[in-house]
């Protein structure tokens, strides 16, 4: 919990410092670029490392990303200096979630009991925008269990029209509870 507390900060204070810049998409790439260099097993233990000395873990993170914005390159420094490297992915995903948000882009997962065709993903995209206010990037799963109909989330918002759902509040109100 507290990783994800930490890389929400992260986020927030990159996501100021690229907004004030208009350096959004930049700084997406460069964050992108961190992650990526501390999924290299090698490379993350050698950052991780108390035995060895900051400026050779610095060293060797300035060749590893080289040509990145200097501030990002900081952050970079941060998370080696504050053995914080395993946040970096979570710090992206974030940043993305912050980026979208200003853009008035909101992700949706549904599930539905069958397989859904591109147009109807279309439709069901561009209703529950209708239904938030905001442009849907929609993500879909098949969960059987459904039985039939949807579940859809859209941020912290819960859409259930399962039959799931339907049929075990039916039960619950025949059986009186």
């Amino acid at each position: 919990m507290a990783t994800v507390a930490s890389a929400r900060r992260h986020a927030q204070a990159v996501f100021q410092i690229a907004l004030e810049r208009g350096e959004l998409d930049l700084w997406r790439g460069d964050l992108e670029r961190i992650s990526e260099a501390m999924k290299d097993p090698l490379v993350y233990a050698f950052l991780e490392s108390p035995k060895i000395h900051f400026d050779e873990k610095a060293r060797i993170l300035s060749q590893r990303l080289e040509g990145i914005n200097p501030l990002a390159m900081n952050l970079a420094y941060l998370l080696v200096a504050r053995r914080r490297l395993v946040i970096a992915g979570d710090i992206v995903t974030e940043y993305q979630r912050l980026v979208d948000e200003h853009r008035g882009i909101a992700h949706a997962e549904v599930a539905t009991a069958v397989p859904v065709d591109e147009e109807i993903k279309d439709k069901l995209a561009h209703r529950l925008g209708d239904l938030v206010g905001k442009e849907i990037v929609l993500s879909s799963r098949v969960d059987p269990s459904l039985i039939g109909g949807l579940m859809a989330r859209v941020g912290d918002k819960l859409i259930d029209g399962s039959t799931k759902t339907r049929l075990l509040s039916l039960r619950q109100s025949l059986v009186g509870r």
